[in-house]
């Protein structure tokens, strides 16, 4: 059985290329990112930290389709959100952050074989998504320099209340989005 009939999610082309089907797929995820990320609510006691749901999307299309797509979903998406939301470029580092998740999770799924069991690959799923989420955002420890914050804030206020609410959407959401993506995706090939 080859690698593509046992429904792979590694890219056809090379990690870091950049083609059509990768812009279209990342300004399609993107845009859903971004408009679906307006249904979002503030946790009380963070600095500014949401749960977003739609955060599910960001490693959905880092696996899917790949490093760049990845990136460039969860980089502009969120940075349209925080302009919508009238935050402007005040937390690039988080639009940076998000965008780092996508990626991860293209390399992550890009040298993971598939399983033929669909339970595994969707607990596979669950977990590549939340390794790729705590390391992406890992990346906001820059709010010590730009917002001034202390090692500790970035902990209690930033960081863990930011995986937690990921967290719970990339365990829960990305899996469910894959299970719905993979018939679809072996019936046109890709």
């Amino acid at each position: 059985m080859t690698a593509e009939s046992a429904g792979a999610t590694a890219p056809r082309e090379p990690l870091f290329a950049i083609s059509s089907r990768t812009v279209v797929f990342g300004a399609v995820g993107a845009a859903l990112y971004a408009v679906l990320g307006l249904f979002s609510f503030i946790i009380p006691g963070t600095q500014n930290v949401t749960v977003r749901p739609a955060f599910a999307l960001v490693p959905f299309f880092g696996k899917r389709f790949g490093v760049i797509a990845g990136f460039f979903v969860g980089f502009v998406g969120n940075v349209i959100i925080d302009l919508i939301q009238g935050s402007g470029l005040t937390y690039w580092n988080w639009s940076v952050a998000n965008g780092l998740v996508g990626a991860i999770a293209g390399l992550i799924f890009a040298y993971i074989r598939p399983s033929r069991s669909e339970a595994v690959r969707l607990l596979v799923t669950a977990i590549g998504s939340l390794v790729a989420t705590a390391l992406g955002l890992l990346f906001v420890i820059t709010d010590i320099w730009v917002q001034g914050i202390s090692f500790e804030t970035f902990v209690t206020l930033n960081y863990l209340p930011a995986l937690f609410a990921n967290a719970v959407a990339v365990v829960v959401l990305t899996p469910a989005l894959d299970a719905i993506w993979e018939p679809l995706s072996k019936r046109t090939g890709r």
